[in-house]
């Protein structure tokens, strides 16, 4: 039993005779004929009562006919579905993103992608970088956004931004009106920190000790919109990124540059090593293109 005679049997069914059939599979009717023959040969079954040229169905064909059309339906979806797959109108696509980026780019990045792509998945993961690290490299999503301090075989990086971190207080701190402040300013000030573990956090541990300062730690915190709200409630002078104290700007916080000029690192990145799907490289194309368009510096 060929997958042919199959074809030309339901041709038959669906347009009630061999000469339709043989003009709608553009083949001749002895063709058709003999196909039929052959598959009833093929089967042990009687398909059809001949009378001169017309053909009649018999009750086994009816049957038949329920199975193939169940193979052909199942054959029109996976035809179906690889022409949305082509054409990027079905997929998943996943990526996980730093605290401080799920408060500003990531939104953009997903709402642009579902804009252009309306049909398909989306997932946002919020994890610190040591952790989008190790999903990306695994391959559990198709992006990721964070710190990256050294490099890894297993992560592609795709793109690189920074913004400066910048100190953030109640709006009553005594330090509140100054214009720039620096690593001398804060000796002695109650700090809230971030988590010694973090690049920023050892970024200032090493401007502090140069400048001979030692700050008084009094919260340590993680990530960094916590210490931004504990700084607001007058815990003390936070030293955060441009983006989460832009988010959370208001009157009841003063938010004042720091020097030197600390760079809060994002870099874009992707599992190396595998050859992304059309619709995830389409997605790395439009969250890149997002991450310039938020004036972030390269």
């Amino acid at each position: 039993m060929r997958e042919r005679q199959i074809e030309v049997f339901r041709a038959v069914m669906n347009h009630g005779g061999i000469n339709r059939a043989a003009e709608m599979l553009n083949i001749s009717q002895p063709a058709v004929s003999r196909m039929i023959s052959a598959l009833e040969l093929d089967t042990g079954l009687t398909l059809f009562e001949r009378s001169g040229r017309a053909v009649k169905p018999t009750p086994e064909a009816q049957q038949f006919k329920r199975e193939v059309d169940t193979f052909f339906i199942g054959m029109d979806r996976i035809a179906g579905a690889a022409e949305e797959i082509r054409e990027l109108r079905r997929g998943h696509v996943r990526m996980t993103v730093m605290p401080a980026l799920a408060l500003s780019v990531a939104p953009t990045i997903i709402r642009q992608v579902t804009e252009k792509h309306p049909t398909i998945k989306t997932t946002l993961d919020v994890h610190t970088s040591p952790r989008i690290g190790d999903l990306i490299g695994s391959g559990q999503f198709d992006l990721g956004i964070g710190h990256l301090s050294i490099d890894r075989p297993e992560i592609e990086v795709l793109g690189t931004w920074h913004v400066d971190c910048v100190c953030v207080m109640a709006a009553d701190h005594p330090l509140s009106h100054r214009t720039v402040l620096r690593p001398e300013d804060l000796d002695g000030e109650g700090l809230v920190s971030l988590s010694y573990q973090t690049d920023t956090a050892q970024w200032l541990g090493q401007v502090f000790q140069t400048a001979g300062v030692r700050p008084k730690i009094l919260v340590e915190a993680q990530p960094s919109y916590a210490a931004c709200l504990l700084a607001a409630k007058g815990l003390g002078i936070t030293i955060i990124d441009a983006l989460t104290a832009e988010f959370f700007a208001s009157d009841a916080l003063s938010v004042v540059p720091f020097g030197p000029g600390i760079p809060f690192e994002f870099k874009l990145m992707k599992p190396a090593g595998a050859r992304s799907s059309a619709l995830a490289s389409d997605f790395a194309d439009i969250a890149f293109h997002a991450m310039n368009d938020n004036h972030l510096t390269q």
